[in-house]
């Protein structure tokens, strides 16, 4: 994950790229440049490895300046973080292009072009599209043909900003997987990866839809789709009172934090995954060697974080078929632990913070792991810091103390890892291509499942005098209904207690009585029978049962059985959508109850300490 800004216009623009990227460096940190056109129309190009300071440090000694420019702070996927591997990349001393993304087919363009006399000067993959723009800019009459006709040959996901000696009026972008925004200012106009980056100079975004290309020039934006034709795309203005630290028009932040699901998924799949297939290449450059090794999985997290990784260890041994332990970190870092050869170590947490999961990893460091993946919200978190691989989750700001949108986009993260893994063991592309499909079609399905708000609603109303409950799952929704209860319980202290359905009958049904309410998720999957098996033995005893469950599932409501229906869904995704009805009902109960939502008595957002 990269950053990118750029723009065009009648002032010097190397302060406005700097302070652009100080604002984007969450997305990348291990080297960061910017080219920028003098009046001369040559490009001064400035890099450097490390943070953003150690190139303001360099623009404050070359000054550079002119109107026209384009800068990046880096995140590496491909090749070790280097000057010669930072952004911009230039061929031939007029096009230089900043790139965020991957591109799948870059080995088999670099040795097209190596053989057409182009030489290489990095690593990257970024290095095989500013060449490839300037082999067509030889025989198209425009920049923005040239970068059309490279851009038609590159697979993967992509979002590009380039300038050209050659037309040094404008400024080139394009949007493929990638996010894109437009700045429009007065005689100025701005490209980033993110709208905060701007907001320096602007309040007005257009936001690039994918395929789209961009013509910036200080005269305004002309934007065509991906076969030419010209596309108005509205512009917005940005309201500055609203952000991650504004209720908005919601009651709580962790019911806005719950309807921000479907964008925040979005969000951590951008950029990750092709129309077919993961990029294993988001974890970094070490990211192939590393996996090629992995011949088993433990995985360490707390809370919420933990259910994720309970998820996870369904998902890693069917699809992948390598062992997965999965250990809470407090009680993992205090005994003695036996390390199988080819272990990947994941961490999984919210804040990156997390004191017991810190420790844990630290050591796991001595313990002859493999390598260590973290999969956290902060980038530039002391988890991500200490850990070999990240794979961050882009939930954005959480302020609601009980998670919820950290933990879906932790599901998606964990997924997509777990995809790369499975690759290795037989996963077959189809198979691939099918999960990729449906996790293209994720966040809609997420905002089905908000529209049942009203209904659950009211459900709640039945749990206002209400004291205990029982969540039931089987098999991944196991760990979904322990989500559950660990939400009602936080928010409404309603005391809440999750079993595997098959358990029952071993001991839970003794609490079983009309003042138990029983909750559980019915997908339409191959647990199924199983499960309503379960479920009448709860209606034997006079348990009242809330069933969330699949449409076709042929569930029932009657005198003791109330049934909230959910579109058939991919059964992989199965833990990630059931969990939203979940969230939704602990929410509103604890609305009825009184209680203070966002901020649950005895509780802290990220626990620093052991």
């Amino acid at each position: 994950m990269c950053g990118i800004v750029g723009g065009i216009a009648a002032r010097n623009i190397s302060g406005i790229l700097l302070e652009g990227l100080r604002r984007l460096e969450y997305r990348g940190y291990d080297s960061a440049g910017m080219a920028v056109m003098s009046s001369d129309n040559q490009i001064q190009r400035l890099r450097r490895q490390g943070k953003v300071q150690e190139l303001g440090d360099a623009v404050d000694a070359a000054k550079p300046k002119g109107g026209l420019g384009i800068a990046h702070t880096r995140w590496a996927t491909h090749g070790v973080p280097s000057e010669a591997n930072a952004h911009p990349h230039m061929s031939k001393e007029h096009i230089a292009i900043v790139h965020n993304g991957i591109i799948e087919n870059h080995d088999e363009l670099r040795e097209e072009l190596t053989a057409l006399g182009y030489e290489f000067t990095s690593q990257t993959d970024t290095e095989v599209v500013v060449h490839l723009i300037e082999h067509y800019s030889q025989s198209e009459t425009t920049l923005l043909a040239a970068v059309r006709k490279a851009v038609a040959r590159l697979d993967g996901a992509f979002a590009l900003g380039v300038i050209d000696t050659n037309t040094p009026d404008r400024l080139i972008a394009a949007r493929s997987g990638s996010p894109l925004v437009i700045g429009v200012g007065i005689d100025e106009n701005f490209i980033s990866s993110d709208q905060l980056a701007l907001l320096q100079v602007t309040d007005r975004f257009m936001f690039l839809e994918e395929g789209d290309f961009a013509e910036l020039t200080l005269e305004g934006v002309e934007v065509t789709d991906l076969a030419g034709n010209p596309v108005n795309r509205e512009v917005t203005r940005f309201e500055h009172q609203f952000d991650a630290t504004d209720k908005g028009e919601y009651r709580h932040y962790m019911l806005k934090e719950i309807f921000e699901q479907p964008d925040v998924v979005a969000a951590t799949l951008t950029g990750r995954i092709s129309k077919t297939q993961v990029l294993e290449q988001v974890l970094g450059t070490q990211a192939k060697e590393i996996l090629d090794q992995v011949k088993a999985v433990q995985i360490i997290a707390c809370g919420t974080s933990y259910h994720a990784g309970l998820v996870t260890q369904y998902w890693i041994e069917e699809l992948a078929g390598i062992p997965c332990r999965v250990e809470v970190a407090s009680e993992y870092r205090y005994r003695k632990v036996v390390v199988q050869p080819g272990t990947l170590f994941v961490t999984i947490s919210q804040s990156g913070e997390t004191a017991d999961t810190l420790a844990a990893l630290r050591m796991a460091k001595e313990s002859g792991y493999l390598a260590s993946l973290a999969i956290c919200n902060v980038g530039t978190s002391t988890l991500v810091r200490e850990s070999d691989l990240v794979m961050l989750t882009h939930a954005g700001p959480e302020i609601g103390v009980a998670s919820t949108k950290a933990f879906t986009t932790q599901l998606v993260a964990l997924l997509l890892v777990t995809l790369m893994l499975a690759r290795r063991s037989g996963l077959t592309a189809e198979h691939e291509e099918q999960i990729v499909t449906a996790l293209h079609a994720l966040p809609k399905a997420l905002e089905q499942v908000l529209e049942l708000d009203t209904e659950i609603q009211k459900t709640s109303e039945d749990f206002a005098e209400k004291n205990h409950a029982l969540f039931l799952g089987r098999g991944a929704l196991y760990p979904v209904a322990m989500e559950g209860a660990l939400k009602l319980k936080e928010i409404s202290y309603i005391h809440a207690e999750a079993y595997p359905a098959g358990e029952l009958k071993h001991g839970p049904l003794a609490l079983v009585d009309r003042e138990m309410p029983v909750i559980t998720v019915a997908p339409n999957n191959e647990m199924l029978d199983k499960l309503k098996s379960n479920l009448h033995e709860v209606k034997a005893r006079g348990g009242v049962l809330y069933v969330y469950a699949d449409v076709e599932a042929s569930v029932a409501s009657d005198d003791n059985t109330r049934v909230t229906t959910l579109a058939p869904v991919e059964r992989i995704l199965e833990p990630i959508v059931y969990t939203i009805p979940l969230q939704l009902l602990s929410y509103h109960v604890a609305v009825l109850k009184g209680t203070d939502v966002d901020q649950p008595r005895n509780l802290a957002k990220s626990v620093t300490v052991e």
